[in-house]
């Protein structure tokens, strides 16, 4: 089994202390599967401060000293070993109160969450599967390490990390973990929003990220953090362009579109705002007026929740707002508005989810409307004309310097300025806009001249 060469220097200088040291978990699995691990995590008998002792001519971090661990860093890349360990009671559902190191590999392994991460290596001693966690990875199936019950009740977290586990591997959850995960669906409670975050997104941007949002709507955890998806669930839409319910659809198009974080949060909640909005016409058809609207008000209320950075909010929130906007009329005054109002660098996004929306719906599939829009947005780019305020010849200190005061008539006129120009590009020149905009500071009926509509 190869290894990182750095991962085996520590390894071999562990030994050559007089202590034992392995790879485990996460990166034997995937050594094992025939693939190349991102991180190396190293367990050893050497207790902490023995740790500090044999590397103290490296350079060494006490990431959780309290539990056992330092962060060794060698040629800048960093590796967690950690003390063999028995973990405590867990009373938070979340870490154990206490633990006590071991000198048992055996009883370092049995503490951990999956059968096919309760696996070590040293290159001298092989593997050591003491829980049949190779012949798990063989049958592809997810088992805990003992009492699957009390694997969830340490750490509710891991009912999260089981699901992306089978995300990520493709694999089958065995009917007794299964069954343990909906017994003990309601302790993510206690899980802080950022935790389940993470390992929320690593549902999103597996390969199959439809099936991890299927099996937390199904084992019942989604309702405890997302129960806005939960709604969408049986909704019969009425429309006889949508042949499935929403969460189906929106389980379409999840699976549809490339595997980005923001462009998939923004294809799991486009159409959250669905059952609010809805109505039923006299003719039966369901309608949904302004949903995307309300959709995009959800998403960002959901992902602060979530405790988002503000950068992906607003993404998210831009993409859902926009996906239903279609031009049957391509008015390049109009695209250059949507250019602007969704963001240069969001396009490409916002067209893959509108695509994958239309995917999503009942054949047959028409993307003409789509494929319109994107070839005039992309032939409004290349002329690289004015979008934007920050593009206008003139700023808000230009107008104070013709007589404009702070506030918001000259907020309004840098924005009727922007329509002109958007109408007529040549009108950007500082002499002619400051013209126009001194006609306006003169004018008694502003307001009118500022209310433009886009048509």
């Amino acid at each position: 089994m190869l290894i990182n060469p750095k991962a085996k220097r520590i390894i071999e200088i562990l030994e050559f202390s007089g202590y034992e040291a392995f790879i485990v978990g996460g990166c034997v699995r995937d050594l094992i599967l025939g693939v190349m691990p991102k991180d190396w995590d190293i367990t050893t008998n050497a207790l902490p401060e023995q740790m500090l002792t044999v590397f103290k001519d490296y350079h060494t971090i006490p990431t959780g000293l309290k539990h056992g661990t330092i962060t060794v860093m060698l040629d800048h890349e960093p590796f967690e070993v950690t003390t063999y360990r028995i973990d405590g009671e867990y009373s938070d559902n979340r870490r154990p109160d206490t633990i006590k190191y071991s000198s048992s590999l055996i009883e370092d392994l049995a503490r951990r969450d999956f059968t096919m991460n309760a696996i070590a290596y040293n290159p001298k001693t092989g593997i050591v599967d003491p829980f049949c966690g190779q012949e798990a990875i063989r049958a592809n199936v997810i088992n805990t390490v003992g009492n699957a019950d009390e694997r969830f009740r340490e750490d509710a977290l891991r009912m999260l990390r089981c699901i992306r586990f089978a995300c990520q591997l493709g694999a089958t959850i065995d009917g007794v973990v299964y069954d343990s995960l909906c017994r003990n669906r309601e302790r993510i409670q206690w899980i802080s929003m950022e935790r389940i975050r993470e390992e929320t997104n690593k549902i999103l941007i597996s390969d199959f990220p439809s099936r991890g949002i299927s099996l937390l709507y199904k084992t019942g955890l989604l309702r405890y953090f997302l129960p806005e998806i939960c709604s969408l669930a049986d909704f019969d839409q009425h429309n006889p362009h949508h042949h499935k319910d929403v969460l189906e659809h929106t389980m379409l198009v999840l699976d549809a579109v490339p595997n980005t974080l923001s462009l998939r949060w923004a294809a799991l909640m486009h159409d959250i705002g669905k059952p609010a909005a809805f109505s039923l016409g006299e003719d039966g058809i369901g309608h949904f007026y302004e949903h995307h609207k309300l959709g995009a008000d959800m998403a960002r209320d959901i992902l602060l929740r979530l405790k988002f950075d503000h950068d992906t909010v607003k993404k998210v929130g831009i993409l859902v707002y926009n996906h239903m906007y279609r031009y049957d009329t391509l008015r390049t005054a109009s695209i250059k508005r949507f250019i602007t109002r969704v963001g240069v660098d969001n396009l490409d996004d916002l067209f893959a989810l509108q695509l994958a929306d239309v995917q999503g719906s009942k054949p047959p599939h028409d993307f003409s409307k789509i494929i319109r829009q994107r070839k005039e947005v992309e032939r409004i780019l290349n002329q690289k004309e004015p979008l934007a305020l920050k593009d206008l010849k003139v700023n808000g200190n230009d107008l104070r310097m013709i007589g404009f005061e702070p506030g918001k008539r000259l907020g309004d006129t840098l924005r009727y300025l922007m329509e002109e120009v958007l109408q007529n590009p040549e009108l950007n020149n500082k002499n002619i806009l400051l013209g126009m905009a001194d006609t306006i500071r003169n004018s008694n009926s502003v307001t009118a001249n500022l209310k433009r509509k886009d048509t």
